[in-house]
């Protein structure tokens, strides 16, 4: 049957039978019995939403809703009346993010070794596997008893089932966790639509990165648009259904805030508002969370404690997962205290039965019972638009509830039973009245005082007066309780029911098998006695970066310093400058000279003895990126943008700052001809993505030429994505360029039936001038090639870098307006660069071009200033030339130069403090300084290692407690630090930990 049309089924269906008596479709085999029964609990206490204080009421329920509830509601004559004395009713929970009643997606093995391009079945749906928008929950939805079971125990009555599979996921239903035929459970056949960066199970190639899934998203969207607007003919069933649906709640799991602040931007681009499923790290950036304006849906699944007796274990776990261990409960009590809306799930949870211990954990870490009963009641509802329905113990509301003995906030008290759409599920063999209380018993002429207390399916009774021990249990409404001597010997049964409202009697036996009468009469109820209050644990505070060496503030935006008496390498004409200052001012360099003085407050570096040189520019870097620097699954991937996966919390950030780098340009990899496009950041220690990208930068991308794009060396299963030779490679550019020349030519004339094309869209911007090239680069005739499709085309390669044969085409490079980023002296490590020579930056700056040494390599950034003392060497090139290939000239191939690479009034303030000759292998930059902000400092940096050691060590100790006192704990794993060079590829970027 159509998806649609079933849907539409359940609704009807569902709609009359919580309104009327329900009215069956399927045969009857056997006997029935189908009442509309009304039930009354009286003399509870209900809390009738969660900023609601208890009230005595009485509540009724008919045919699954409740139809009233308040302290002067009258009983009706054929009411099944439950007594709820000393019991507290509570809204059900509602779980919106849970894996119930749907099976788990499942990889397919793969049909083959070679990577699979295209989308092989359902060829009327979207290009790519990872696209599932017509997936319907629905259709796929069954109720799984013992499942339902296990969550009801928990308190809950409804869930959202979710589908956790693909980018765009398809549409999930309302669910109520009862017995019964799914027709009866399903409240909502189409709640919500579901989104993730994660591909799932598709066997496709692409994505293969994060920076792919975002783009893949971002088409899809576009595509859908257009497929609205223009009218086409053709039948897209996955833009059909996504259509039809986008009107729905939106879900999209993130886990964890950066891909939070991610979602964000796509949000903003395409005019959507977002559901977000939490990772319980967003206490770390809990302010940038709250801009992002959306709701999300936190899990409780806080991390466990490490095994930390063996001391090589404990130096396996990274600082950052000890940070978080000790922090990560905090994360809901930080939601609620920037009023940003969150729901519970219990997604995540290895064990379900930790939802509670967890749940009051969060309680201790500053969240308040009030808002933890709307995190799992209210707000969940409002999130899945079923605040109308679920969440309330209210009039006209599904009769979905909880009843325990006391606060269900309190770790002493029992959770007795789960309503389900008005259907008692009963936890325990629990008789209907309180058994619990202080009793007057009587038997053969023996009158004790017995206390029956503990959990209400487990009594213990202890009696006063007498040496007998006692050990009680209760089947259904059977007391059963036995006395027992010292040698443990039974020398009383006594088994009864209550026979009154506070009367327990029966028969007992004694140790011959004589029988007796008893009677047992309540002197006192039962009041129950709260768990003492657990005091909020002291912590250590967060850090930003959440990564060793991060600051307990916030960096700022720009500063103000003065630094006196240095040697300074300006790179401008004014040569170096022997025994003088620099004044900083709101980041900019505001004077240079001698005997400068700084307003009062202003910071005063002594820099006597010491060398100031510009903050040092790698053109080519690949740190700082999350879940993939390659794209590789097509030939061109110009739509991917390395912005969408910045990672500020990457060590390699500081560890580069500490070689004196300031600013980077982030490259896509050179897995194919056109790569994606570049990031420029500077290295702000701290901030966040947007925090440390390069303000108003120009627009740049990676192209590549060689070996890596044609596969040469990716083995023999990889011979299938065009082009696989040199000739084809240059084919392909004239046919993109040509293509893209053609796209912007539509796109003048095209009105509502233009179809956007983001990859188009980015080679347009080339040949308008918007965007410039960095090309990988190594062989002269491959260098030759592009420098005349260029020319051909009418496009300019801004800079070839590696440029490895550069010297024996500087000529034409120079002559094009090309720059030259190269290795200072790498030659002879694969086969197209058995031609390189260590002369090649020397021979090109001799020839007039513009020559920069990059990295390509985290390790390398941090030695850039030595990698240019390389030219001195090979070349005789000049020291302030020298410099100027790490500095100004890599400035000038990001047309940067206005703003960074030299020492000038006017220009960022980004400078760095060496404590001896910038080119010396015996020389350490002291200061890193970017917009007159220090953001290393060789000094406190030391303070800083210690600092670490000493915070390890604390939380370590804290772990050991913690395990004493019975917390479980978990093997630490070696967890290897991602490296990204050029040739990078992931095979599944979910694997790096980059969700």
């Amino acid at each position: 049957m159509n998806t649609r049309l079933l849907c539409f089924f359940f609704a009807i269906f569902y709609g009359l039978q919580i309104s009327v008596s329900a009215q069956s479709i399927y045969p009857v085999n056997g006997p029935t019995d189908v009442r509309d029964v009304t039930y009354a609990l009286v003399n509870g206490q209900v809390i009738s939403s969660w900023d609601s204080a208890p009230q005595k009421a009485t509540l009724l329920i008919k045919n699954g809703k409740i139809l009233n509830v308040g302290a002067s509601v009258s009983v009706p004559a054929d009411a099944v009346i439950i007594d709820c004395s000393g019991r507290i009713i509570y809204p059900a929970f509602i779980d919106i993010y849970s894996g119930y009643g749907l099976p788990a997606p499942v990889r397919q093995p793969p049909t083959s070794n070679r990577p699979k391009y295209e989308r092989t079945s359902d060829k009327q749906s979207y290009w790519n596997e990872a696209i599932r928008s017509s997936f319907s929950g629905v259709s796929s939805f069954t109720v799984k008893e013992k499942e339902a079971e296990e969550l009801r125990t928990l308190g809950f009555g409804a869930a959202l089932p979710v589908y956790k599979d693909g980018i765009v996921r398809g549409t999930f239903p309302i669910v109520l966790l009862g017995s019964g035929h799914e027709v009866e459970n399903i409240l909502q056949p189409e709640a919500v639509t579901g989104y993730s960066f994660n591909k799932g199970t598709s066997l496709q190639a692409n994505p293969n990165s994060l920076i792919g899934a975002i783009a893949l998203m971002r088409q899809f969207f576009y595509d859908a648009d257009w497929y609205q607007k223009s009218g086409t003919k053709e039948y897209y069933q996955s833009l059909d259904i996504y259509n039809k649906t986008k009107s729905l709640p939106r879900f999209f799991e993130a886990e964890g805030w950066q891909n939070s602040l991610r979602i964000k931007k796509i949000a903003d681009e395409f005019k959507m508002q977002f559901v977000i499923k939490g990772g319980g790290n967003e206490y770390q950036r809990i302010d940038e969370i709250k801009k992002t304006g959306f709701s999300y849906i936190l899990p409780l699944n806080f991390p466990a404690s490490f095994e930390v007796s063996n001391q090589f274990d404990a130096d396996l776990i990274p600082f950052s997962a000890l940070k978080h261990w000790e922090l990560a409960a905090f994360n809901p009590a930080r939601f609620a205290e920037k009023n940003i809306p969150f729901a519970f799930t219990l997604d995540g949870l290895k064990d379900k039965k930790e939802f509670r211990k967890n749940l009051l954990k969060a309680i201790q870490y500053g969240l308040t019972p009030a808002q933890a009963l709307r995190a799992l009641t209210e707000t969940p509802a409002k999130l899945i638009q079923a605040e109308n329905m679920l969440g309330a113990v209210k009039q006209g509301y599904i009769a979905n509830l909880i009843i325990t003995d006391g606060d269900l906030f309190d770790e002493n008290a029992s959770m007795l039973e789960t309503w389900v759409s008005g259907k008692r599920y009963r936890h325990a063999e629990i008789p209907e009245q309180e058994i619990r209380g202080t009793y007057r018993l009587s038997y053969l002429n023996n009158e004790l005082t017995a206390e029956i207390k503990g959990k209400p399916g487990k009594p213990e009774v202890k009696l006063i007066g007498t040496s007998l021990s006692t050990k009680a249990a209760l089947n259904s409404q059977l007391v059963t309780i036995r006395f027992t001597n010292a040698k443990g010997d039974t020398v009383y049964t006594l088994s009864g029911t209550f026979t009154g409202a506070k009367t327990l009697s029966g028969t007992g036996t004694d140790a011959g098998g004589n029988t007796f009468t008893w009677k047992a009469a309540r002197t006192s109820d039962f009041v129950f006695t709260p768990s003492p209050v657990k005091p909020k644990p002291e912590t250590g505070s967060i850090i930003y970066p959440f990564e060793a060496y991060g600051k307990k503030e916030l960096p700022t935006g720009s500063g103000s310093l003065l630094i006196k008496n240095a040697t300074i390498w300006t790179n401008e004409k004014e040569g170096i400058l022997e025994q003088s200052d620099i004044l900083v001012e709101n980041g900019l360099i505001s004077k240079t000279g001698k005997n400068l003085t700084a307003s009062s407050g202003v910071p005063v570096i002594n820099a006597n003895g010491k060398h100031v040189t510009p903050g040092i520019v790698d053109e080519h870097s690949h740190i700082a990126i999350t879940a993939g620097v390659n794209e590789g699954t097509q030939s061109s991937s110009a739509e991917v943008r390395i912005e969408d996966a910045v990672n500020p919390e990457d060590i390699n950030i500081y560890r580069q700052l500490s070689g004196g780098v300031t600013t980077i340009q982030q490259l896509h990899g050179s897995s194919n001809q056109v790569g994606g496009q570049s990031s420029i950041i500077k290295l702000r220690w701290g901030s966040t993505a947007d925090g440390l990208k390069f303000k108003d930068a120009p627009k740049f991308i990676k192209f590549a030429l060689g070996e890596n794009v044609k596969q040469s060396n990716w083995g023999d299963n990889s011979n299938e994505r065009y082009p696989q030779t040199r000739m084809g490679v240059e084919q392909y550019y004239f046919d993109l360029f040509t293509r893209a020349r053609e796209y912007a030519a539509k796109k003048k004339t095209g009105g509502i039936t233009f179809r956007v094309d983001l990859d188009l869209e980015t080679i347009n911007e080339i040949l308008e001038g918007k965007r410039n090239i960095t090309c990988h680069s190594y062989v002269q005739s491959e260098i030759n090639m592009l420098l005349h499709v260029a020319d051909s085309m009418g496009f300019k390669v801004n800079t070839f870098t590696h440029i490895l044969e550069g010297y024996k085409v500087a000529d034409k490079m120079k002559q094009h307006g090309a720059s030259a980023s190269s290795f200072s002296d790498w030659w002879a490590y694969k086969f197209e660069v058995y031609e390189a020579i260590p002369h090649n930056g020397a021979i090109m700056h001799q020839a007039g071009l513009n020559v920069g040494f990059n990295s390509d390599d985290a390790e390398m950034a941090r030695r850039l200033n030595q990698e240019a003392a390389k030219a001195i060497k090979y070349g005789s090139i000049s020291e302030e030339d020298a410099l100027k290939f790490v500095t100004l000239n890599p400035a000038k191939m990001l047309k940067l130069d206005h703003k960074i690479g030299s020492i000038k009034v006017g220009k960022d303030a980004d400078l760095v403090i060496w404590n001896g000759h910038p080119l010396s292998v015996a020389s350490r930059a002291e200061k890193t300084i970017i917009d007159g902000v220090v953001y290393f400092d060789r000094e406190l940096n030391n303070k800083s290692a210690d600092d670490v050691r000493a915070e390890r060590n604390r939380i370590i100790l804290k772990m050991q407690t913690a395990q004493k006192s019975g917390e479980p704990a978990v093997k630490p794993e070696i967890k290897k630090e991602m490296h990204y060079e050029c040739e990078t590829l992931l095979d599944d970027y979910t694997a790096e930990g980059g969700f």
